[in-house]
């Protein structure tokens, strides 16, 4: 949601966000939150609201993620603030102010309670791509007696505000993702989520979200954490995935990248409006799209908000981009409910 309201979001037709409870954990700090009654009434935000557990965050900045997500910057590599994981949690340092920081599955429930959002997640040990099998097992059984521990800090609590998701973790290991499905299942969460290393590629990622969804409990629904991409939605719907999240739309918007159909990016998923041949077009992004940016501005004339390094041709981009992934969604559920999504599924052989 970098550089847009709320208002905006609901204009370019979203009806639910994902708040980050590692970043809020730190600043502002669910103290402040509460006091404004939670993230629906400072975000003046009415419609349904997920947080994470903060799991993904300190893992992924703790072994030097390869996505520096803390500015939105470029960079390749995050600097490493995972200090210690025992049983109790894990100690990392605040990139805020450097302090010593400490969530525990308690305090990671405690913390989504504070922000007040409608689906939360229980704590995850979230292990990377590049650990062997023997790291992956140990951090999935870590993942398992800490979602107990969520579980029952969550219960203690409960008020029915509140639904909570297990986190599924296994790495690309068959027998780990069968393994962590049926303990999810075998408790009573509200729904369980897909995290942790989904592969190295695209193709391993669709791979590896296809042998999941046949162990996920099939009467919950099933979020994929962190995943956004055209294709990847396709695919994931096709396996079972009921949602998803991702920065990549705003991420994408603010280095000048507009989500299009791949049959006008010659078969990519988006277009960089600061490329020259830009410069003179007249045309909107999108001739299809009713979004605020499509319907009043040129594409020569964002190009130039970049050129001019003015922040508005991020914004611009970020409602596009919004806006594009909704009717997406739409289209989905729509071919969906007329039962021809196998036939619009043809996109995904196009990216």
């Amino acid at each position: 949601m970098k550089s847009v309201t709320t208002r905006q979001m609901k204009e370019a037709g979203a009806e639910i966000i994902l708040a980050n409870t590692y970043h809020l954990f730190l600043q502002p700090g669910p103290e402040l939150v509460a006091r404004h009654g939670g993230l629906h009434k400072m975000l003046h935000w009415d419609r349904p609201m997920l947080t994470d557990s903060g799991g993904f965050q300190i893992f992924s900045l703790g072994h030097e993620g390869v996505t520096y997500e803390l500015k939105g910057t470029r960079q390749r590599s995050a600097p490493k603030t995972l200090l210690k994981i025992d049983e109790k949690g894990a100690q990392f340092r605040s990139y805020v102010d450097g302090k010593r920081c400490y969530l525990t599955p308690e305090q990671s429930i405690a913390v989504q309670r504070g922000l007040g959002a409608d689906l939360i997640l229980a704590l995850d040990e979230c292990a990377p791509h590049r650990v062997d099998r023997q790291y992956t097992e140990r951090a999935m059984e870590r993942t398992h007696r800490w979602a107990v521990r969520s579980f029952q800090a969550f219960a203690e609590n409960n008020d029915g505000r509140q639904a909570l998701y297990g986190v599924i973790q296994g790495g690309v290991y068959e027998d780990l993702r069968k393994c962590s499905s049926n303990f999810m299942a075998e408790r009573e969460f509200f729904g369980q989520a897909i995290g942790g290393s989904l592969g190295g590629s695209k193709e391993e990622m669709h791979e590896v979200v296809a042998m999941i969804s046949q162990y996920v409990h099939q009467g919950r629904p099933t979020h994929l954490l962190g995943i956004g991409g055209i294709s990847d939605i396709w695919n994931g719907v096709a396996q079972g995935i009921d949602t998803f999240d991702c920065v990549h739309p705003s991420r994408l918007a603010r280095h000048g990248g507009a989500l299009v159909l791949p049959e006008t990016a010659e078969g990519k998923e988006h277009v960089n409006i600061k490329n020259a041949r830009f410069a003179e077009d007249m045309q909107p992004i999108d001739t299809d799209c009713s979004c605020y940016c499509c319907q009043n501005f040129s594409r020569a004339y964002v190009h130039y908000l970049f050129k001019a390094q003015e922040m508005l041709g991020g914004q611009l981009l970020t409602i596009h981009n919004v806006a594009f992934m909704m009717r997406l969604a739409q289209e989905i559920r729509n071919s969906i409910k007329d039962g021809n999504f196998a036939k619009k599924i043809y996109l995904k052989s196009r990216l």
